[in-house]
This record gives structure tokens, C-alpha cells and sequence, in this order.
């Protein structure tokens, strides 16, 4: 039964994410999932079909992927009436969901061990060269510049600020992804998130050489 739902999950999922041009698309869930699946395997901690579920839908009610929040959270539940899960199970996946997001910093007490390795999995596809990459697509998509160096970087911001406020696809390396390696929960995203951290410092490093007009 568990297979058939995770089945009928990928094809859904594929359907609503295919063609996401945003760094939010199939390749990017699917990658979350089995990152997810092999934290767990390395902690030996956490229901798998839980983790795997929570991570093939976690970016399904994602406000910036729907017209509103609502909306989002319509599809979802719309989803899970298609699927035979029990409540218990379903509960559970959605309060990982709601839970894991970045939303500008502001910190949210993780309940579950599934919660903590599907949020390590998602943020590890944030950072490294992976997460360069969708960090100037999601910035073009949004119309957001490559970079400005008279905007200041934010500190602390409200929701609405983070997803709305004026900012640059350089500006979110210091508003958020440097700051994930720090913020991981298990020991096995932590080794992972090492050399991917390094990867944006390098980056980050000849990108101003380059900018100002410099080679190493």
C-alpha cells in the first residue's frame, strides 16, 4: 500500500512541479526526498515513509508557488483525499510541511526527527553548487538583479519582508544560505553541508574579483 501511495505521490508531484522555473521543480523534490532518505539511513532515526512523503510534498502548499497561501494548502489537503492514509500519518506529514520553512529566520521548535531530516534535506539544496544555481534562477524569475552593491543585506526581517522586500540574488547568500550549514539539526546533513558551504564561499569570493573588474 505504502508504495502505491509514494507512486501515486511522484506522479502528482511531477504534475504540479514539472515545469517550475523557479528551483522548486521535480529534479529539486526529488533530490530533497532521496537526501532525505539517506539522512535517515545514516542516523538509523525516523519512519521512512513519513520522511519520503513530507519530502516529495513539501513544496506543494508553498506560498510562493501558489497565488496565495490558501491556495496552497487547498491543493494539499485536495491531494491527500485522493490517497487512503491515516489521519495519524496524515497529520503528521503536514505538520513537518508547515514547519520546515525558512520564512526570513525565524526560528520554529521542530517537533519530529522527520521533521528535522526532511528541513536538513531541503536546506541542503539550498547551499552548494546546486544552490547557486537555483538562487539566480529564482532571482530571475522574481526579477530581482544579480547584485546591488548600494542595498544593505537585512538582518532580521518579517515574513513579508523576505518575500517581498527589495533584495538581490548575491544579497540571499548573506540573508540566508550562509547561515544553513549552522542551522541543521542532524549529524549527517552537517558533513554534507561542509563542502557545499565551501563551495559558496569560493564562489561568492571571485564573483566581487570579477565584479570589480579582477582576475585571481
Amino acid at each position: 500500500m505504502n508504495e502505491q501511495i509514494i507512486e501515486q505521490t511522484i506522479t502528482f508531484v511531477r504534475n504540479e512541479l514539472g515545469e517550475d522555473a523557479t528551483g522548486h521543480d521535480w529534479f529539486h523534490v526529488d533530490r530533497v526526498r532521496r537526501t532525505a532518505l539517506h539522512i535517515a539511513k545514516q542516523e538509523q532515526k525516523g519512519d521512512p515513509f513519513i520522511i519520503e512523503m513530507a519530502a516529495l510534498l513539501h513544496d506543494i502548499p508553498d506560498e510562493k508557488l501558489n497565488k496565495s497561501a490558501e491556495a496552497g494548502k487547498n491543493k494539499l489537503d485536495s491531494f491527500f483525499q485522493t490517497i487512503s492514509l491515516q489521519e495519524e500519518i496524515q497529520n503528521s506529514i503536514i505538520q513537518i510541511i508547515e514547519s520546515i520553512s525558512y520564512k526570513g529566520g525565524i526560528k520554529t521548535e521542530l517537533e519530529t526527527i522527520e521533521a528535522k531530516i526532511v528541513q536538513d534535506a531541503d536546506r541542503l539544496d539550498a547551499i552548494g553548487a546546486i544552490g547557486i544555481a537555483r538562487t539566480f534562477a529564482y532571482g530571475g524569475k522574481k526579477g530581482q538583479p544579480i547584485y546591488d552593491p548600494s542595498l544593505t543585506v537585512r538582518e532580521e526581517m518579517s515574513i513579508e519582508e523576505y518575500r517581498k522586500g527589495k533584495s538581490t540574488s548575491i544579497h540571499h547568500f548573506y540573508e540566508k544560505l550562509l547561515k544553513l550549514k549552522d542551522l541543521l539539526n542532524t549529524e549527517a546533513a552537517k558533513e554534507m553541508a561542509e563542502s557545499r558551504h565551501q563551495m559558496m564561499v569560493l564562489f561568492l569570493d571571485q564573483f566581487y574579483l570579477e565584479w570589480d573588474g579582477h582576475d585571481r
